[in-house]
């Protein structure tokens, strides 16, 4: 038999916890090399945090936004609208003094209304006289060409990787200092505006952009390639003619001095003043700014006379405008690191704002050698020091690191305008971690297995794993915070345990309880107890649940579809015993409580209590008083305005000072929006008003218009207690000053 002493001499000949903490470092660091779609995400998210917290300032740049929103196609029409009113649009904006009207829209095809095409209609339908009256009508797309060309506009068109279409040629040059740039993305085709249109116009840009691989927007294209021919976008053309600049300078790294980038990489681009770092795909990358009211003028207040004169001066006067849709049905929406919509028009804005402002936000071409240094660096202190540190003291420095790492990121984001993915240096050190701790465990696991063994034979296994691993798990207490609060029982057990056998009872209880439980939870709930026939669960702990409300409802109203299902099925089933029809009240209530390891010190169990969980169950016990399935708080009812809740009574529960109104859990947002629920439950209203300000009679004559809804709903009982109730008043009324508050002690 294998000694102790023999035991623990072949832990120590474990390979080393330093060596394999290198080994995990060298590969992340090789996993560096491999453009890994997952961790690019978390460096993006990185990104999209900083701005978040730290969005671009706002300054009033002279840069606005003309939306075609929800509002203005309501207001004027669906789109696209009739191009006289686009020509009305340009021409009251370009009278305003703006400096540039840009359209992120593509006109492409002729106006839809156009004369010629109604004339095209009569003829064909046999009215010539008709037609030749029509066809003489000025053309809409001709009105808006005319208008074009005498405003400062520019024109938006789609590239795209299908097709031979050539796209417009820029208006002005494009210089190229350096090699053609190779990773600039190349279409084949374009979708152009049509060529009446373009001619008059002032320049025309592309307006396609391309979120990452998770659908956000974080960087604007400023230069496209079709062939060997370099294409502006929207937003740099409008740069360049409001500064009425000459060409448009493109600089590529073999032309710039730089190191660490491929030879076709785009490095800058300068127009007029202006010169933009982007990446090595003519990208500039994005610093947002948060939503900014300010920015935007809907599209119906410049055509419907909504702005004077001096107030469209005051909006437009020397700015650049870009025109867009951001109407939902419009689909020109798009997420950024702020905003999860926004519309797309908003990002050729912005980025115009950011020149304008002088915002460098770029990740230089260095980055990813710093972050390798320091993935390496850091690694290697952390995989030497960690055996002579201990986990404990090894973690701080691990966590010291990555906060560090991160601190540098955030210093460059902020300070200079740099982009540091900690994303790599992070994962180096946690590999290392983690490898070196793993390592470390298992060698000293090794030395101490046959002496816990040992202990084994007089603790229990599993009592001591539950201490070794968290013993705080053995502190009494709890925290307060905001739950949902289910209690659950068959009506009539008693009743039906005294007509069954004991061994029966425990297998109807087993084919109740597994399928109710089954449903709270997939709902997200926590199972507190069994009491009998009862259950009790809860929502929003342990873990954080922010739609507790919505899943407490969901999963009342479905146990008690279970239950229907469950009576039409299980009597057919002879292994089962099944009592007839069984039903079941679920009482609901949301507040406050007290969760946690509760108990004795000899006996723990996780649980809650508190007045919230009091009053669940008295509402609980109340949906036998008033004969329906599902009776919620008011503060429940609160929470779930789309659901089909109808108020019941108000109530004042044994031991509870304080009122409480009763409502019915009927259906969810469906059954709430249908009309015959919508007029019953207005009709419940009225009902309660007359009970509650004694209109006995007007009381029961809407008690026997509602009889058959009320029927339908599961308000009968509740309705023949409010009679009962009123036969009482009549002959001993209550007291002036009653508010229609029934005692729940009252017989």
């Amino acid at each position: 038999m294998e000694s102790i002493w023999e035991r623990i001499r072949s832990a120590r000949l474990s390979p080393s916890p330093t060596l394999l903490g290198l080994l995990a470092l060298c590969l992340v660091s090789l996993s560096q090399f491999i453009d890994l779609p997952v961790i690019n995400r978390i460096g993006l998210a990185t990104f999209d945090t900083y701005q978040r917290a730290a969005p671009r300032p706002y300054d009033d740049p002279p840069v606005r936004i003309v939306d075609i929103d929800d509002e203005s196609v309501r207001r004027l029409g669906q789109w696209p609208w009739p191009r006289d009113e686009i020509a009305e649009l340009t021409e009251r904006l370009a009278s305003a003094g703006a400096a540039v009207i840009a359209y992120d829209v593509v006109f492409s095809e002729p106006d839809r209304t156009s004369p010629a095409r109604l004339a095209e209609r009569l003829r064909a339908d046999g009215d010539d006289q008709a037609a030749l009256v029509v066809g003489r009508l000025p053309d809409p797309d001709q009105t808006l060409a005319d208008t074009i060309g005498a405003a400062p506009v520019i024109l938006g068109y789609f590239l795209t990787y299908e097709g031979g279409t050539q796209a417009p040629p820029p208006s002005v040059g494009i210089a190229l200092a350096g090699s053609l740039p190779s990773r600039v993305p190349t279409f084949s085709s374009s979708i152009n505006p049509l060529p009446e249109l373009t001619v008059g116009a002032a320049g025309t840009g592309f307006v396609s952009t391309v979120g990452d691989a998770d659908g956000i927007v974080r960087r604007a294209p400023l230069i496209a390639r079709q062939g060997d021919q370099l294409l502006p976008s929207l937003s740099l053309e409008a740069l360049r003619l409001a500064q009425q600049a000459g060409a448009i300078m493109v600089r590529t790294s073999d032309a710039s001095g730089q190191r660490g980038g491929d030879g076709g990489d785009i490095v800058a681009v300068r127009v007029g003043q202006f010169e933009i770092p982007t990446s090595g795909q003519g990208e500039m990358w994005l610093h947002f700014t948060a939503p900014q009211s300010g920015r935007t003028v809907p599209a119906w207040r410049v055509l419907q006379d909504d702005m004077s004169p001096e107030e469209l001066q005051r909006a437009f006067a020397g700015q650049i405008v870009f025109v867009g849709a951001g109407a939902i049905g419009l689909r020109d929406l798009v997420a950024t690191p702020i905003e999860e919509r926004t519309p797309g028009v908003g990002v050729h804005a912005q980025m115009v704002e950011q020149a304008v402002q002088g915002v460098v936000l770029m990740r230089p071409d260095w980055a990813p050698g710093l972050e390798r240094a320091l993935l390496l660096l850091m690694g290697l202190a952390l995989a030497v020091a960690l055996p002579r540190l201990g986990s404990g003291w090894g973690a701080l420095a691990a966590v010291a690191g990555v906060l560090g790492v991160y601190g540098l990121s955030w210093w460059a984001f902020r300070v200079q305008g740099f982009l540091i993915d900690p994303t790599w240096p992070t994962l180096g050190l946690a590999a290392t971690y983690g490898t070196v701790t793993v390592a470390t465990f298992f060698r000293e696991e090794r030395r101490r297995a046959f002496i816990h063994g040992a202990f084994d034979r007089y603790l229990s296994p599993e009592m001591v794993r539950r201490i070794v691993a968290d013993p705080g798990r053995l502190e009494l207490g709890g925290e307060e915070r905001e739950m949902t609060v289910l209690f659950c029982d068959i009506r009539g057990f008693s009743r039906i345990s005294e007509d069954m056998e004991p061994q029966d009872i425990i297998q109807f209880l087993i084919a109740f309880l597994t399928p109710m439980c089954d449903v709270l939870l997939a709902r997200n709930a926590t199972i507190d107890k069994f009491i009998g026939d009862a259950i009790v669960a809860f929502w929003n702990a342990p873990l954080d649940d922010p739609d507790q409300h919505t899943h407490a409802a969901r999963a009342a109203l479905e146990m008690i579809a279970t239950l229907d299902q469950l009576n039409r099925t299980q009597p057919d089933l002879a292994d089962t015993p099944w009592p007839g029809e069984v039903k079941i009240g679920i009482g609901l209530n949301t507040g406050l409580c007290c969760v946690g390891n509760m108990g004795a010190a000899q006996r723990l169990s996780y649980s809650l209590i508190g007045d919230t969980v009091n009053l669940a169950s008295r509402i609980e016990g109340l949906t036998k008083v008033y004969g329906v399935p599902i009776l919620i708080g008011s503060a429940l009812n609160a929470a779930l305005p789309g659901f089909a809740t109808v108020e019941v009574d108000r109530v004042r529960v044994v031991g509870r000072k304080a009122t409480e109104t009763l409502y019915a859990l009927i259906g969810d947002e469906t059954v709430a929006q249908t009309p015959d629920f919508i007029a019953f439950n207005a009709a419940q209203s009225a009902l309660l008003d007359a009970y509650r300000s004694q209109n006995w009679r007007g009381t029961a004559r809407r008690i026997k218009t509602l009889r058959s809804s009320a029927t339908r709903f599961g308000l009968d009982t509740a309705h023949d207690l409010m009679i009962s109730r009123m036969t009482t008043y009549r002959k001993a009324p209550p007291a002036p000053d009653w508010d229609g508050v029934h005692s729940a002690s009252e017989k």
